[in-house]
């Protein structure tokens, strides 16, 4: 008797998790935004320590903000859908080769 009242919590406890979970769309918009952050994060530590110039900086910038753009019209709609998701995503491993070549190229901020 113990048995069926155990396994009826242990089902309402995976139907109410499953319902919890954040839509597709919900997750990589998070995930485009939580990138977005470390890029400019490392950016602005390349313009601390002088490994980034300000004309390199403002390029990755500007850069940063071509893709936060493309994220504005993609959410226009209401949601991220998959071809949006995989152009953002290239468009973020571009900026990041960049910011690298850009953090590890010989010009120094003088």
């Amino acid at each position: 008797m113990k048995a069926l009242p155990l396994a009826a919590l242990l089902a309402l406890a995976f139907s109410t998790a499953a319902h919890a979970q954040p839509a597709p769309s919900d997750r990589m918009e998070t995930r485009i935004d939580n990138r977005q952050d470390r890029q400019e994060t490392r950016t602005d530590r390349g313009i601390a320590n002088g490994t980034v110039t300000a004309h390199e900086a403002a390029r990755l910038e500007h850069q940063q903000a071509h893709i936060d753009r493309v994220e504005n019209r993609a959410l226009a709609d209401g949601a991220i859908d998959r071809k949006e998701a995989v152009r953002m995503e290239r468009m973020q491993d571009r900026a990041n080769a960049s910011i690298r070549h850009q953090k590890h190229d010989p010009q120094m901020r003088r």
